[in-house]
């Protein structure tokens, strides 16, 4: 978590190597997920890779618990579950109704769980300054609550949100059309395909709909005192709309989405080739 956020960040502490892509071309490459993973290690020991772990548990468990809340007020024994046996019309009524009720549970999961989220990121984020700012959860409430008060801890929130509704949409009703449309019936591992497929339209979607994420992130710590929320870094944001536009005009929008393979933003052509 802490690699990929700090490559998030733009935080890029060690320099790219000349490699070649497919083509046999020289590409420059930043350090992958391990190389950063071990320079983290030599700055802050083993434990700096845990840093912000403690709010991110806190964070996914009242995620879980408000999702588990939902499901008991709004019971998913009383939705009708898409069957093989529906019409068009009828299996698209459900698919519908489902998905707005996994909305329901993603959105005020949330709103539950994104305040610990916030902290979890600056805790994260303090690498880059070495700063000790945020040294705990009680802490970090106390300061978030004092210096931005209430909205403070809901900062990035809205792409968050958007990301996660257009994320289900998009995913349930692609999985929903390919299932009606593209996989037969008469074919003998159909059944085995339609289980399948959500989970294939899940990675896809994902990728498309990380902007939302690594905006919202952005967010999280964009103008709160840290030195990766401040310029050289990124400028003082005015909105998440802004956020989006400024990484939009860098081309940076997929930045951090890659842990392994990831291409410096500097074309092939500025620096010497064979």
């Amino acid at each position: 978590l802490l690699t990929r956020f700090l490559s998030q960040v733009g935080h890029e502490p060690l320099p790219p190597t000349i490699g070649r892509n497919v083509l046999g071309r020289k590409v420059l490459y930043l350090p992958g997920f391990f190389t950063y993973a071990r320079h983290i290690v030599e700055v802050d020991g083993k434990r700096g890779l845990f840093r912000g772990l403690t709010p991110r548990l806190i964070s996914s468990t009242l995620s879980t618990i408000t999702r588990g809340s939902v499901k008991k007020a709004f019971p998913l024994e009383d939705m009708e579950h898409v069957s093989n046996k529906d019409d068009v019309k009828t299996s698209l009524r459900k698919v519908v109704k489902e998905t707005s009720h996994e909305m329901m549970m993603q959105c005020v999961s949330r709103v539950v769980s994104h305040p610990l989220h916030v902290i979890s990121m600056r805790c994260m984020v303090q690498f880059v300054g070495r700063e000790v700012k945020y040294s705990g959860v009680f802490n970090a409430i106390g300061r978030i609550f004092k210096e931005e008060g209430i909205l403070g801890f809901f900062v990035g929130l809205v792409p968050h949100v958007l990301g996660d509704v257009i994320f289900l949409w998009c995913c349930n009703l692609l999985a929903h059309f390919i299932n009606t449309y593209a996989v037969d019936d008469n074919f003998s591992q159909a059944s085995v395909i339609r289980s399948y497929t959500k989970f294939v339209m899940g990675i896809a979607v994902s990728m498309l709909t990380y902007p939302f994420l690594l905006v919202g992130d952005l967010m999280a710590v964009n103008n709160c005192g840290l030195r990766a929320g401040l310029p050289p870094y990124a400028p003082a944001f005015a909105s998440w709309i802004h956020c989006w536009r400024y990484l939009s005009a860098q081309g940076q929008l997929f930045r951090g989405s890659s842990l392994l393979f990831r291409r410096a933003p500097i074309p092939a052509a500025s620096f010497p080739i064979d």
